[in-house]
């Protein structure tokens, strides 16, 4: 989504999923991680490959993308990532930022909304992975890290970019090892993105603020512009393994159309089982029609394959049944995949090798669309899952049939 943004205005942002991949030139590389759920020891070693890979290419800065609503639980990843290229880079305090105003994510105060309420009160606080009980960030995010938290307030934001860094300097000289900028609204990201570019921080920050700094980065060392790849004609399928009200209600719309299955993830199959029994129900359908395949479920649903597996597994269960089955389709003839979930978007990148891809520009449906890297290229629409209107799944078959039929 990030790299889409940037492609959107001009800067050339090829994405990698693994760290051994080629790094082409480009002002800006992104780098596709699946940090967000693992254990803190897995993560920080997934970020040192990149963090390796991208010094060694000569990269000047680094920063770290979480999630708007800086998803996480009080062991999770977001301060110890933000610790550990502090300590790579030398350099105090990390600046810090939350919320996406743009989707009705903000932070005001240090305190997080979602859709205009405490994210405390919101759906967020169902998310079965990552339940967002506590909105005071600087809090919350406090207890990951043993280095104090500064927040710098919309009241300090709104007096500009000079004012801010002074105030960034005090709290430095006061021991802090980061700082909050809250994100009342997109004036609190623009002037962050010119603080940060400024100060030349380590930057741990959810999408607004890293696509404002890297575009001001970006529009300073950006060399020639880079083609945009062709798109890939062939079969569509949807993968989705996101939960809650939003994702049913995107499905429901799909299987009014076209075919849906939907995986119990009790079924006493097991894993290959409901894996082989997938392939099996699709291997007919395919090229007929886009087709869906879904672990998507209701709370009292995600409640019972949570008790029956504890949280984490539960989750990791489903992404390894739906990577194998988007292998499964790719081997089948599939070359396009629509995929509902940030989780499930990363099982199913993993699982089809993809080491790069190119995103695609922002289009009517935002970002997430891309091409991958390699000999047989497939086309992608990586969405997360509480994201995009009821249609949002058949929107992006229509957008892959334009492309396909140059429209």
């Amino acid at each position: 989504m990030v790299a889409g943004y940037l492609e959107g205005v001009g800067i050339h942002c090829p994405v990698l999923f693994r760290p051994e991949a080629e790094i082409p030139p480009a002002a800006v590389v992104m780098a596709g991680t699946r940090t967000r759920t693992v254990p803190v020891a897995e993560a920080l070693a997934e970020l040192g490959r990149f963090t390796d890979a991208f010094l060694q290419a000569g990269c000047r800065r680094i920063a770290y993308k979480a999630c708007a609503t800086f998803d996480s639980t009080e062991d999770g990843n977001i301060g110890p990532a933000a610790d550990y290229l502090a300590d790579r880079a030398g350099v105090r305090p990390v600046l810090m930022s939350a919320g996406f105003p743009r989707f009705g994510t903000t932070v005001h105060q240090g305190y997080m909304f979602y859709r205009g309420r405490l994210v405390s009160e919101s759906i967020k606080r169902f998310d079965p992975l990552t339940p967002m009980s506590d909105p005071d960030l600087v809090r919350f995010v406090g207890r990951q890290t043993p280095h104090r938290i500064a927040l710098l307030n919309h009241a300090a934001l709104r007096s500009g970019a000079d004012a801010a860094r002074v105030a960034i300097e005090a709290f430095a000289a006061e021991g802090a090892g980061h700082v909050f900028l809250d994100t009342t609204d997109d004036g609190d990201v623009e002037t962050a993105a010119e603080v940060a570019a400024a100060m030349n921080r380590v930057v741990v920050a959810s999408d607004p603020l890293i696509i404002a700094y890297a575009t001001r980065l970006g529009h300073a060392m950006q060399p020639d512009p880079v083609p945009s790849p062709q798109q890939v004609d062939g079969p569509t399928a949807v993968i989705a393994g996101s939960v809650g009200p939003v994702v049913l209600a995107q499905l429901a719309a799909f299987s009014a159309n076209y075919p849906l299955l939907t995986l119990d993830l009790l079924d006493p199959a097991g894993e290959e089982g409901l894996v082989s029994a997938a392939l099996g129900w699709a291997s007919g359908r395919i090229g007929a029609a886009p087709l869906a395949i879904s672990t998507a479920t209701g709370p009292e649903g995600v409640a019972a394959v949570q008790a029956a597996f504890g949280r984490v597994e539960a989750a990791r269960r489903a992404e390894r049944i739906l990577g194998a089955i988007a292998k499964g389709l790719r081997d089948r003839g599939v070359r396009r995949f629509i995929v509902a979930g940030g989780e499930t978007s990363g099982a199913v990148v993993d699982a089809l090798g993809i080491a790069a891809a190119r995103a695609l520009p922002e289009g009517p449906l935002g970002t997430g669309f891309c091409i991958s890297c390699g000999p047989t290229p497939l086309s992608l629409y990586l969405k997360p899952g509480k994201l995009g209107a009821d249609d949002i799944l058949l929107s992006a078959v229509e957008a892959m049939n334009q492309w396909s039929s140059g429209r």
